[in-house]
């Protein structure tokens, strides 16, 4: 199982072959990716509002969002080419809960994965910026607290023959 990893690793591919490589005949590979296009409320908005700014934060969300693996048959497809079978794909929605604006953008500031790599990467002026404009992108209109946003995961397994 490799959860919301994949689209992380350097060569998917390989990484899938091991995998399938290491598992016994009959056993189940399987996996799950974030839909960053349309099912990562809190990331889509962080995005859209930054690539509205900045033109360095619309192509990284470009390949991010247009990553083969983000988009809805990437895993199956991938699947299908490493000669699983009986392959079934879904999705696995969660919730994101924040208690305020500080709640959801503190976390973007410790630089791990790519919003936290894009929002490290700018002057703090820059940064500053950008977060006034994706706070008002949270608050839409509303006063500062609680926001629940969902995150949605392609997830796939197939059997090794």
């Amino acid at each position: 199982m490799a959860q919301l990893s994949l689209n992380f690793v350097p060569d998917a591919r390989r990484a899938l072959r091991e995998m399938r490589r290491v598992v016994r005949p009959g056993g189940v590979v399987a996996a799950a990716v974030w839909d960053f296009c349309g099912g990562l409320v809190y990331q889509r908005l962080f995005w859209d509002t930054a690539a509205g700014l900045d033109p360095q934060a619309g192509m990284a969300r470009d390949r991010l969002f247009a990553s083969p693996l983000a988009l809805p048959d990437g895993l199956p497809e991938l699947w299908r080419e490493a000669g699983l079978r009986g392959i079934e794909r879904g999705s696995i929605t969660i919730r994101m809960e924040y208690a305020d604006f500080a709640d959801y953008w503190e976390p973007l500031l410790g630089g791990q994965g790519p919003v936290g790599a894009y929002v490290a990467s700018l002057s703090p002026d820059r940064r500053r910026v950008i977060e006034e404009r994706v706070r008002l992108s949270y608050l839409s209109g509303a006063p500062d607290g609680p926001r629940s946003m969902t995150a949605t995961a392609w997830a796939v397994r197939g059997t090794v023959p």
